[in-house]
């Protein structure tokens, strides 16, 4: 495995897992995780980062299993008595996850950056692998439905996915800057691989790809891009993507999903329940690796990632 920086971009649980197995491959603060900040927003006064946390979380070992969003151990007694009191209740906060809320929504107040905050807060939970937002500037996925526009949150959670979607806007994104670190790691000749990890590609990988100056810094970047398939053998491991893919219009496979990134890609990683489309993949000008891609353990995460890693460095040579 190749010395220098490797770059994961990142929504939430999907892309937690394999920045999680990267984490224990020795990279220490050569691992850049670049999460969306699409999904982010404004509830009960604090400012939300759903992905950004999950990362963190995830990488700082607190996060639930069970769930695979929030912290682990937490307890609910604020919801409990927000619910009470007549209070919006369809978004979960737990009792100590609201302590990170907090401290970043008053941190930004006082004019901190949001990189800044989320990394004293990396910092303060013993992460070496550097987690950094997309952009330090607001960005918000608004999703197109057959009902009308909705915040990703308010489809996400309160209207749990259903309405139709007919497509996705990123408000405010043309005016965002890509984060600093990001643009930096990408024109760094030691750079041994940029990551697309098994996220939904529509809401958690597309905003970071539409941002300003984003995929021409990707095309002239001197590493390998290499995704791995959030779709296995028809559905999605986690989330709404292959019922999104449907109602789009697109087969809800992995070949859809290369074909969604097309030449943006070096290699594309899928599952051995997805071998027959191997070949299709290779025609589109893009190497397969067919392998195990559900993460269930740790070790399955730190194999997975040294098997992206390992292609990486073989397209890279």
């Amino acid at each position: 495995m190749g010395q220098g920086p490797v770059i994961a971009l990142s929504g939430g649980v999907g892309g937690a897992k394999l920045a999680l197995g990267l984490s224990h491959l020795d990279l220490g603060d050569d691992l850049l995780v670049v999460a969306n900040v699409g999904d982010d927003f404004e509830h009960l006064g604090l400012t939300i980062c759903p992905d950004l946390d999950t990362v963190t979380y995830t990488l700082a070992g607190l996060s639930d299993q069970s769930k695979g969003w929030g912290r682990a151990d937490e307890g609910w007694r604020f919801m409990a008595a927000l619910e009470q009191l007549g209070g919006q209740s369809w978004f979960n906060l737990g009792d100590s996850d609201l302590a990170l809320h907090t401290l970043r929504t008053g941190a930004l107040s006082e004019g901190e950056s949001l990189t800044a905050v989320t990394q004293a807060i990396t910092r303060k939970l013993g992460i070496e692998a550097r987690i950094v937002p997309m952009s330090d500037d607001p960005v918000r996925t608004m999703v197109q439905t057959t009902d009308g526009p909705l915040a990703f949150q308010h489809y996400f959670v309160r209207d749990r996915c259903e309405p139709v979607v007919t497509g996705f806007d990123f408000d405010g994104i043309a005016g965002a800057q890509p984060q600093v670190d990001f643009m930096v790691a990408l024109s760094d000749p030691e750079l041994q691989a940029i990551v697309i990890t098994p996220s939904n590609p529509f809401v958690s990988i597309d905003p970071i790809l539409e941002l300003p100056g984003v995929r021409s810094a990707i095309d002239a970047a001197p590493a390998p891009v290499v995704a791995v398939s959030p779709i296995v053998a028809g559905l999605a491991i986690k989330g709404p993507a292959a019922k999104m893919m449907m109602e789009l219009g697109m087969p809800s496979t992995a070949l859809a999903v290369a074909e969604h990134y097309g030449d943006l890609l070096d290699g594309f990683v899928l599952d051995h329940g997805d071998q027959d489309q191997a070949d299709a993949v290779a025609a589109l000008g893009i190497r397969p690796l067919v392998t195990k891609t559900v993460m269930e353990s740790l070790d399955d995460r730190v194999n997975l990632a040294r098997e992206v890693l390992a292609l990486a460095g073989e397209l890279g040579t």
